[in-house]
């Protein structure tokens, strides 16, 4: 489950237990974004501090992990490449699935190298509030070389993008990421505005 996780909040974990459970995948493996393409022109936390916020998010369910290949990796990110990594890295009779958000899936051709993106994994592709896919949009897919598995998680209406604008206000982030996340952005003073 590849992601920014700026930061890694309870909808992510919850979406992402869900998933496993729903397909009968053996772990889910959060995989943070060190600078994505498409977010070149945003600012973005210090990957190092979305790393720790993830593996503290984790810690306590054994079927999750996370890597920081992507976040290690120097210049623009890619999933092209980090799937390839992944694929040397396990054996042969790991299968990957990626999981993405049905907004992104619809940009799945448009990927970096979109064709060879389609043999590396399944995708698992989750409906969230406002965002589903369509059966045509899947079929499309389909006839990009995509195999596609679409999801339908109960998920919970929370953003990054609203946790930092909160964090940043001052305003409490509690019930929308993990204690031990909440507690890490206080004490490292992150999103506060004027703060880098």
């Amino acid at each position: 489950m590849g992601g920014t996780f700026d930061p890694v909040h309870l909808g992510h974990l919850c979406c992402a237990e869900q998933v496993r459970d729903a397909c009968a995948l053996d772990a889910v493996l959060f995989l943070v974004a060190g600078t994505p393409s498409f977010k070149r022109d945003l600012a973005v936390t210090d990957a190092a501090h979305r790393v720790a916020m993830c593996r503290l998010a984790v810690a306590e369910n054994p079927a999750f992990d996370v890597s920081a290949l992507e976040a290690a990796r120097p210049g623009i990110t890619f999933t092209v490449d980090t799937l390839r990594q992944l694929h040397a890295h396990y054996p042969e009779n790991v299968e990957l699935a990626f999981i993405v958000g049905a907004d992104a899936a619809l940009a799945l051709p448009e990927w970096k190298e979109a064709d060879a993106l389609a043999g590396l994994a399944e995708f698992i592709v989750m409906s969230r509030p406002g965002s589903s896919l369509a059966a045509a949009d899947a079929d499309r897919l389909a006839q990009a070389g995509f195999r596609i598995r679409p999801v339908a998680p109960s998920a919970l209406d929370i953003s990054s993008t609203e946790v930092r604008r909160r964090a940043s206000c001052g305003q409490s982030i509690r019930y929308l990421v993990p204690d031990a996340v909440r507690d890490y952005v206080l004490a490292h003073k992150l999103y506060r505005k004027g703060d880098s």
